[in-house]
């Protein structure tokens, strides 16, 4: 997501936190109202991501529960998504500061793009196993919060939270290399155009469509983490999915190219909606914030 996309990526979050956190708002404002927003934009957009879990998974989508109970999961994935926004946020923050520093003071994207990459690392840390327990309880396998805690910790231990965190990773990387430059080349076109810096609606839009582009090329990582996220493997039997390559391979002999772009609508969608909501959720709260007065 403050990242971009949660399970999807958490992800248009990422350009929108930047923009908005250079304005001028303390550093503990500002997370605190990521953090609302972001878990506006999870609960709010949370059938989206609902359908792309049951859409990516082995089973199929109908048999995965089809469009029937999308809300489930959302309890998982609202607890874990403001400490996940706190944990990208603080470590972009802190990142940004120390390779502005090594780069002698100048500002490019690929700082912004390394420093939301360290993010993210910090941030699957909390998000992967939130995402763990929210996609096996979306596709029906638990039906409470307690059951699939109880059972994912009694079928793997503590690292049976970080199946595909890897992988996670491995998606959130690119992205974020894929989705800076587009950015700033739609920014920069667009002020171009009107002959003015674009204010932050349109920058908004422009992170919004940039992220709907990157979270589409990387929509084969983000089935790869869901496969191996869900599987539960017959007890003595060896996993089926092991590495994100070898995942992909499987994938693609066994289903076809296009299976490793399942869902990809409702990711692209949600990327997409999700910067929007983001950037007035974050509005609000940052104004209602100062409205307190404990930041004056």
């Amino acid at each position: 997501k403050f990242w971009l996309l949660n399970s999807f990526g958490t992800q248009p979050r990422q350009t929108t936190l930047r923009r908005m956190a250079e304005k001028a708002s303390p550093f503990t404002l500002a997370l605190i109202a990521g953090g609302c927003a972001g878990t506006t934009v999870d609960v709010a957009l949370h059938p989206l991501d609902t359908l792309r879990t049951r859409l990516q998974s082995e089973e199929g989508f109908f048999k995965a529960g089809g469009f029937r109970g999308v809300y489930r999961g959302i309890l998982s994935a609202t607890l874990g998504s403001a400490p996940g926004a706190a944990a990208f946020f603080s470590t972009y923050e802190t990142m940004k500061k120390v390779i502005k520093v090594s780069a002698g003071g100048s500002e490019h994207w690929t700082h912004h793009a390394g420093a939301s990459s360290c993010g993210e690392v910090a941030a699957c840390l909390v998000r992967v196993p939130t995402a763990v327990v929210t996609q096996n309880m979306q596709v029906g396998r638990y039906s409470t919060l307690t059951e699939a805690v109880t059972s994912t910790y009694r079928s793997g231990g503590l690292g049976g939270f970080y199946a595909g965190y890897g992988t996670t990773v491995a998606r959130e990387i690119p992205f974020a290399f894929i989705q800076f430059p587009i950015y700033e080349a739609f920014k920069k076109a667009w002020s171009a155009f009107q002959g003015k810096e674009t204010n932050p609606v349109q920058g908004a839009a422009c992170g919004s469509v940039a992220g709907a582009i990157a979270g589409g090329t990387t929509t084969p990582l983000d089935v790869a983490k869901t496969r191996i996220m869900l599987e539960k493997p017959v007890e003595g039997e060896a996993k089926r999915y092991v590495g994100t390559l070898q995942t992909l391979r499987i994938i693609h002999a066994e289903e076809g190219f296009a299976a490793l772009f399942k869902g990809i609508v409702p990711r692209v969608t949600w990327i997409t909606i999700g910067g929007f909501i983001f950037f007035g959720a974050y509005e609000q709260s940052t104004s209602l914030l100062w409205r307190t007065k404990l930041w004056d």
